[in-house]
């Protein structure tokens, strides 16, 4: 293992790894609020009494948890532009290539993905908030945006962080996947990086550390947050 090839500047690829940390975080973190906003829609939708709508959201959850990640990268990735050509070409008459950024690209395939699993975990927290804390605060008579938003949302926050940091998790891993893309991410870098030096071990354990520094630091702010969450709850 050679280190001196990590050095900063010209000479080495630590600056290089290190941007490509960051893009890893960019993205993860974009995917997770995009599948947070997708799982909280479709958790609403599965809770709905309607029943297309629960359809809906069971098939969005079943297909996507279904397919392997690396798929849904390619469909989105090959079909996205063929999508946007199309309806360019339909409402402007405007035919020239168009294809989607590949930083949007893999922010919707890691945010699909993610999206699925929040649903479930939105879905089980809701259910488990007690009916008669609902039916207190419609009794002393809350409207509903002020149950949604003092009552609800609190013990929705403190049931579904776990499992919320559980996909956070998922989805930082998932990161590697969108390389195949060609997005420099940690992954991608590191590969490259590998096939300049013919020294794929050091680069290799590099990102090892790097994803492994990552999952420690967001680990420790998911903690807190859970701490938060739970502050005034007895210990049972």
């Amino acid at each position: 293992m050679d280190l001196s090839l990590l050095g900063w500047g010209d000479l080495g690829w630590g600056d290089e790894m290190i941007y490509g940390a960051l893009m890893t975080l960019a993205v993860a973190t974009c995917s997770y609020a995009l599948g947070i906003a997708f799982g909280a829609i479709a958790a609403t939708m599965k809770l709905s009494d309607w029943v297309a709508a629960r359809m809906l959201a069971e098939i969005y959850t079943t297909v996507i948890r279904g397919l392997p990640e690396l798929l849904i990268i390619y469909l989105v990735f090959f079909g996205g532009g063929a999508v946007l050509r199309a309806i360019a070409r339909g409402l402007f008459g405007y035919g020239a290539f168009i294809d989607l950024p590949i930083f949007v690209t893999g922010m919707i395939c890691i945010g699909l993905s993610a999206g699925a699993y929040s649903t479930e975990v939105i879905r089980g927290a809701v259910l488990a908030v007690p009916v008669g804390q609902v039916e207190a605060a419609r009794a002393v008579g809350m409207g509903r945006a002020l149950r949604f938003r003092r009552v609800l949302v609190p013990q929705v926050a403190r049931y579904a962080l776990p499992g919320l940091g559980n996909v956070w998790q998922l989805t930082l891993k998932e990161t590697s996947l969108i390389s195949v893309i060609g997005l420099v991410e940690i992954m991608r870098q590191a590969a490259v990086g590998a096939g300049s030096t013919k020294e794929p071990f050091t680069f290799y354990v590099t990102a090892f550390v790097l994803y492994l520094g990552l999952a420690s630091i967001s680990n420790r702010g998911f903690l807190r947050a859970e701490a938060w969450a739970n502050r005034g709850v007895r210990a049972s």
